[in-house]
């Protein structure tokens, strides 16, 4: 079935998988290439329609819609090779089933392309599964943070964890070291905090009274002379958050390269942390398809467990 022409119209059916996608998100995902600008021009004018209808940007699709595209011409720069199979990713699941896929994601790898990382997670279990009509992130780790990451093999598994998420239904727990020695054995952290660009253009976040709420729970889990190891629970996802939040209170995480120390970073490299010690440990949630409650762990990679035996 042809999904888009350069010189003609073209039309398709919508699968099962892609139901209850807005449209203007389905239209970006299939027409790779296609300016942004164009594709809500084409939305707009009515020269995208639905079961012979015109529709809004905000339409959500269901299966068996019958979609009319008009020709459109797909930047050849957006034509790129597919990524090299990854071995380590394999490995690295921990969960798999219909609906979910959970990984122990490595440090240093994107979970997905973009901003100079040509592939990232998702391109390359898309590539090595092409079996696997829908494969989505159900949420996101920064690149130099390790642990569990979880995905979605249905549309229906991907809304229905959103909605957890948004409920905060999600236990997100995190390990970290910290510089410092940790005095409460538990501690809530509420500062809000606001995204903001430098003027290179990378993202940075800081606390602000003016950004969005962020709330951390903090628990001490072993304390040596200059450093602390702590749990973190997230009650919001807001980026950076327990970075920020750290940082902010004079705890910067160990390695950090963006709110760190970045003379203790050099001296850590030195000794054998050459990495960011932020691990995302553990995640509870209700299955989507089950209703059971699902606990996923994701043991501590060796190289930090090695660095915490060099502070013993």
């Amino acid at each position: 079935m042809k999904v888009l022409g350069k010189t003609s119209v073209s039309r398709h059916i919508i699968p099962e998988e892609a139901g209850g996608q807005r449209i203007d998100n389905y239209l970006l995902k299939i027409l790779k290439g296609v300016p942004k600008s164009h594709v809500y021009r084409i939305l707009r004018s009515g020269e995208v329609r639905v079961n012979s209808g015109r529709v809004k940007p905000d339409y959500r699709v269901r299966p068996g819609d019958e979609l009319r595209l008009p020709p459109v011409r797909v930047a050849e720069r957006a034509q790129r090779s597919a990524p090299p199979p990854d071995p380590q990713l394999e490995h690295a699941i921990l969960f798999e089933d219909e609906h979910l896929l959970a990984l122990n994601k490595p440090s240093g790898l994107a979970v997905h392309g973009g901003s100079g990382v040509s592939f990232g997670v998702i391109e390359q279990l898309r590539a090595q599964r092409p079996q696997v009509r829908f494969l989505e992130l159900v949420h996101r780790l920064d690149r130099d943070t390790s642990g569990l990451l979880l995905l979605a093999k249905k549309r229906s598994a991907l809304t229905a964890l959103h909605v957890e998420l948004r409920a905060g239904r999600i236990k997100k727990h995190y390990q970290t070291l910290v510089k410092g020695k940790w005095r409460n054995q538990a501690q809530n952290v509420r500062f809000r905090l606001h995204k903001y660009l430098l003027a290179s253009g990378e993202r940075r976040v800081a606390v602000n009274d003016a950004g969005k709420e962020a709330h951390t729970v903090f628990r001490l889990e072993q304390a040596w002379r200059e450093f602390s190891l702590l749990r973190a629970e997230l009650k919001t996802g807001r980026t950076h958050q327990i970075r920020v939040h750290l940082a902010h209170l004079g705890f910067p995480v160990a390695g950090d390269d963006k709110y760190g120390d970045f003379e203790l970073n050099k001296r850590l490299a030195r000794a054998g942390l050459k990495r960011m010690f932020l691990h995302a440990s553990s995640l509870s949630f209700e299955h989507p398809a089950t209703g059971s409650m699902l606990t996923l762990d994701a043991p501590l990679p060796d190289a930090l467990k090695a660095f915490l035996q060099t502070l013993d």
